[in-house]
């Protein structure tokens, strides 16, 4: 049997210092983020709407919003597409790009963080601890807790932002 693979615990935070690469499932796509932080802290945030569960396959999406200029993406192959998602509670669209050969979805981009890139973070090694959690209201009640992540009742960002309780 060959070895197992994708155990974050097999890459320690130290491991990225200064950056933090991952691929696509076919590896046409590599995501860089350039930045000395990303372990220093709780960062990004799970998300719980139907559009990010649907780009995520799962019941919930661990994203992180970060400054576009931090990110360098590499599309070897041509592979990356993006839709144009307007079925969105604000009614403006979210730019959605993934591979298209294999679907991964790679990143979010919208008008309400400009600037900024929300990325898709199942294609990395190791995750950060997430900060926040978007859409506490649309989990499902099997879901367990996260410790020290704070759940807001729809929107995580902005001003309109409700905490749960």
């Amino acid at each position: 049997m060959p070895p197992l693979t994708g155990d974050p615990k097999q890459h320690p935070p130290s491991e990225f210092q200064d950056s933090l690469s991952g691929s696509c499932l076919c590896g046409s796509i590599t995501v860089t983020i350039n930045d000395s932080e990303l372990f220093t802290r709780p960062r990004g945030h799970l998300c719980h709407c139907s559009n990010c569960r649907k780009v995520a396959g799962s019941f919930v999406s661990s994203n992180l919003l970060i400054e576009a200029d931090k990110v360098t993406i590499d599309d070897r192959d041509g592979t990356l597409k993006t839709y144009e998602d307007r079925a969105t509670g604000s009614g403006n669209p979210v730019y959605r790009t993934f591979c298209s050969v294999d679907g991964n979805p790679v990143k979010s981009e919208t008008q309400a963080y400009p600037g900024k890139v929300i990325l898709k973070m199942g294609m990395m090694p190791r995750i950060p601890q997430p900060e926040y959690e978007g859409f506490g209201l649309h989990r499902h009640e099997w879901q367990g807790k996260h410790d020290g992540v704070t759940s807001f009742k729809t929107k995580w960002a902005g001003p309109d932002r409700e905490e749960m309780p």
